[in-house]
């Protein structure tokens, strides 16, 4: 477990007696220097601890961001409520009182309300440790990326947090980097901890090996595993092309280049495929003939776009297969005196907003779903955690985002 998943901030809240509050904040991505935690948008919350080190006899409730509020006197401190606690205010049995509180049929609708109420109003949290023992679960996922600081990885590991949190299941984070040697050791380690299941997060589309038979379930997310019989959730990449080339043609397009990335990426294939068989159906030809594979980068949009309109005057689209390589083509264009999109409609892939609504217009580009990808990775998880096991791949629909960089062609 890389040691820099977790940073504790002492002393990061103090109230006024000089108590002493310890802040644990889950934070893979960057450090923050201060303000509230935050539980969906990739920091995977933070989580707040009471040292009872010094207290005073002015000691005033103190209230944090996340609603906690403690109440310490000297020599007192608040004790947590218990089942009795709820039970007694609730007016049941304390087995009438777990039965509400772990969603038994036996119990009567309003009968489960009233205790509801009352574990509301005591602040009451059941003993998670204790469920666990009972249940043989750890209430804990492990996931598994191979591109921390990538463009792909982040938004999906938002998506899977989501899903986990909804179902209180904490998510435990590790970066292999690339490195399979590096993400055997995090798979045992994560496995020590006695996980409940793991999601692999890869950091390019195409098929990877299996980890293989492993004693809890496993989703691969963005990669799908060689193996058909493990759960895998990848993109869409032959519908996006689809997409970007049935905008142009509903623009008036008639003129469509392709640019795209590396040819050693099956995605790179599956963009080219889908937006050359819609071309096709319609009876226009890609310019040149084929479309020009290269590297995921500005520089190369912009040298692609310079081939481009130097051998096709007329060039009236240019479809890419990346944002970034879109970046780069808006650049040439404009350097050469193109308008865009009254001369020449430009369309990316990815829907990286960084790039795409900092673009000159606004790039119109195809949004791959991440964070549902990475959603539907986690319910799956969840399934076969509950014994109700999937396999194959499911591939997530992208969809279009329309910006300025494309609109009709006029007249």
């Amino acid at each position: 477990m890389l040691s820099s998943d977790f940073i504790v901030e002492a002393n990061s809240v103090r109230p006024p007696s000089g108590a002493r509050w310890l802040r644990v904040c889950r934070n893979p991505f960057r450090k923050r220097s201060g303000g509230p935690p935050r539980t969906s948008s990739g920091h995977f919350g933070a989580s707040y601890r009471y040292d009872p080190g010094k207290t005073s006899a002015s000691a005033p409730s103190v209230s944090l961001d996340q609603g906690v509020k403690v109440q310490t006197t000297p020599g007192n401190p608040r004790k947590p409520p218990t089942l009795a606690d709820v039970a007694k205010l609730a007016g049941v049995s304390l087995a009438t009182a777990s039965k509400s509180l772990n969603g038994r049929q036996q119990v009567k609708a309003e009968t489960r309300e009233r205790v509801l109420s009352a574990a509301e109003q005591l602040n009451f949290s059941p003993n998670v440790l204790a469920r666990h023992l009972l249940s043989g679960r750890s209430g804990t996922i492990g996931l598994v990326t191979h591109d921390l600081e990538g463009r792909f990885s982040i938004p999906t590991l938002m998506g899977a947090e989501d899903a986990a949190g909804t179902g209180k299941t904490s998510v435990l984070l590790c970066d292999a980097r690339g490195d399979a040697l590096r993400e055997q050791y995090h798979v045992q380690a994560l496995l020590g901890r006695r996980v409940d299941g793991l999601i692999v997060v890869g950091a390019r589309p195409d098929p990877r090996p299996s980890l293989g038979q492993l004693p809890v379930p496993v989703v691969y997310a963005y990669a799908p595993s060689q193996d058909p019989a493990d759960m895998s959730v990848v993109t869409d990449n032959l519908l996006g092309g689809r997409l970007v080339a049935e905008h142009l043609l509903t623009c008036g397009r008639t003129r469509v280049a392709i640019v795209t990335g590396d040819a050693g990426y099956g995605a790179a294939h599956d963009r080219v495929d889908g937006a050359s068989a819609v071309l096709a159906e319609a009876g226009v030809e890609v310019l040149g003939g084929q479309a020009l594979y290269g590297s995921w980068t500005e520089e190369w949009g912009r040298t692609a776009a310079g081939l481009l309109i130097s051998r096709f005057d007329d060039v009236d689209a240019i479809v890419c297969g990346s944002d970034q390589i879109a970046r780069g083509v808006l650049d040439t264009l404009r350097e050469s005196g193109r308008r865009v999109p009254e001369d020449v409609a430009v369309t990316g892939h990815d829907n990286w907003e960084i790039l795409a609504l900092n673009a000159r217009p606004q790039l119109t580009s195809i949004d791959m779903n991440l964070e549902e990808l990475g959603r539907r990775a986690a319910a799956l998880l969840f399934d076969a955690i509950e014994g109700n096991p999937h396999s194959g791949t499911e591939v997530i629909p992208s969809r279009l985002v329309p910006r300025g960089s494309t609109g009709p062609k006029p007249a």
